[in-house]
């Protein structure tokens, strides 16, 4: 199969540790270096720096829990990024590290194997924030009554077009950038 990216990286992110692995292709020969980074900020500044000393261009990384919130939008700009869903690039049982998670997403990285999961634009993650928790099923807290009550549908109803409303001023203040 032809590589379709020259040089290109795959990284196994945890809580505390990020692995990652360069690969390219030098006088006919695959190479690789794989080295260990923190995940606070000066471990992601170092991978950073690493990733641009071996001239990575393509970056594919799992999207296991939360971790890779934070390195996705260190890196976001810098290269092009990839979040692939781990059940769609599962390498095969048996022995597995960190070290040969991080080798298996680059290696289906370099063939184009590997497919982006849709990541909201930053803007866009900010939103979240203007959406109130679910309601408990059942009694509501604010009046103490049956949902089905006249009071307790209004309340529900607030509740529902809040959100949509802080939407609207968003929109306006931070329109899309493709309208």
């Amino acid at each position: 199969m032809d590589a379709i990216y020259p040089r290109y990286a795959g990284l196994d992110i945890h809580a505390e540790t990020i692995v990652a692995c360069a690969l390219w292709e030098e006088d006919g020969h695959i190479q690789k270096d794989i080295q260990t980074f923190s995940t606070f900020s000066k471990g992601l500044g170092d991978l950073l720096e690493w990733l641009e000393e071996h001239g990575v261009t393509h970056v594919a990384m799992e999207s296991t829990g939360v971790y890779w919130k934070p390195v996705f939008a260190f890196l976001e700009g810098y290269v092009d990024l990839t979040l692939a869903n781990p059940q769609r690039i599962k390498n095969v049982p048996g022995r597995k590290t960190d070290v040969s998670d991080a080798e298996w997403i680059a290696k289906l990285l370099r063939h184009g194997l590997v497919e982006k999961s849709f990541v909201p634009p930053s803007g866009y993650s900010r939103m979240a924030g203007f959406y109130p928790p679910p309601q408990k099923v059942g009694r509501t807290a604010d009046f103490g009554e049956k949902p089905d009550s006249k009071s307790a549908r209004v309340f529900q109803c607030q509740t529902r077009l809040g959100p949509l409303r802080s939407l609207r001023r968003f929109r306006k203040r931070h329109p899309h950038p493709a309208a």
